[in-house]
């Protein structure tokens, strides 16, 4: 098996040129809009607005202004599945489409999927959709067939101010550690890196460094597993099971003593 592969996001360094979302779209070949027309969201330069089965990239605008607007900032971020180490799209999968590839990212096979949504529910991160040409769950797939060949993913390439950077998770990760102490060396205390170790989801292969909270960027600051809700949802079922017993057997009671 290869080394694990996958990004790691400065996006501090991000302009919101939009260049990665092109850039995925033509690789991948996928339509520019659900109704064909491109129209901002109303949220700052937004016109993707989300990422589903036909955006696998998008960039995040965050607009933060103070009451009388003298002073603010935009953030910046162009999102994208994670491609995360214990996946739960994976993990609920009925018809094994979705896969590990060698690279340890995570892929769905289209010619295997069947519609179910499962996916869809078990992403805590909301990055997969049905493509409505397909009817299949799509998401990033990290250019896997351009890794096998030897090539960058197509948005990494694009992207004019290296912001999204693209390599093994030993050296992105020595990387974002060099440009976390950069900052706060400078003064930016509120640098972090958001999933590049084990306590999220096993670690996340596509990383970030932010300035906010994950909240602020619309990721979860404790994403969970759908299996991490079984062992407590057994428990609610067994206890709703024993109080439907205790009920039946008393309703019976009743109803065979006002039969004497």
């Amino acid at each position: 098996m290869a080394e694990p592969m996958g990004f790691f996001t400065d996006t501090t360094v991000c302009i919101g040129c939009k260049a990665c979302e092109v850039a995925c779209k033509e690789w991948n070949e996928l339509p520019a809009t659900n109704g064909g027309h491109g129209t901002l969201s109303g949220d700052s330069y937004d016109n993707t607005r989300q990422l589903d089965g036909i955006h696998w990239r998008h960039v995040k605008f965050i607009e933060q202004f103070s009451p009388d607007r003298s002073q603010g900032r935009w953030l910046m971020m162009s999102d994208v599945c994670k491609h995360c180490v214990r996946a739960g799209c994976l993990e609920v999968c009925p018809t094994g489409a979705i896969i590990r590839t060698e690279f340890d990212t995570v892929v769905i096979q289209s010619d295997m999927c069947n519609g179910c949504r499962d996916c869809i529910g078990a992403c805590p991160f909301g990055v997969i959709g049905v493509n409505p040409v397909s009817g299949t769950a799509q998401k990033c797939t990290l250019c896997y067939d351009r890794m096998k060949v030897g090539l960058e993913p197509a948005c990494a390439k694009a992207c004019p101010t290296k912001s999204i950077n693209f390599g093994t998770i030993v050296d992105l990760k020595k990387m974002a550690q060099a440009r976390l102490g950069q900052l706060q060396q400078a003064g930016e205390s509120r640098a972090y890196l958001y999933g590049d170790d084990e306590s999220m989801l096993g670690g996340l292969n596509s990383f970030y460094l932010l300035v906010d909270k994950p909240q602020i960027y619309g990721l979860p600051p404790d994403p969970q597993l759908p299996s991490r809700n079984l062992k407590a949802s057994a428990v609610w079922s067994l206890v709703g099971a024993v109080v439907v017993g205790f009920m039946s057997v008393f309703s019976f009671r009743n109803r065979g003593g006002g039969d004497v």
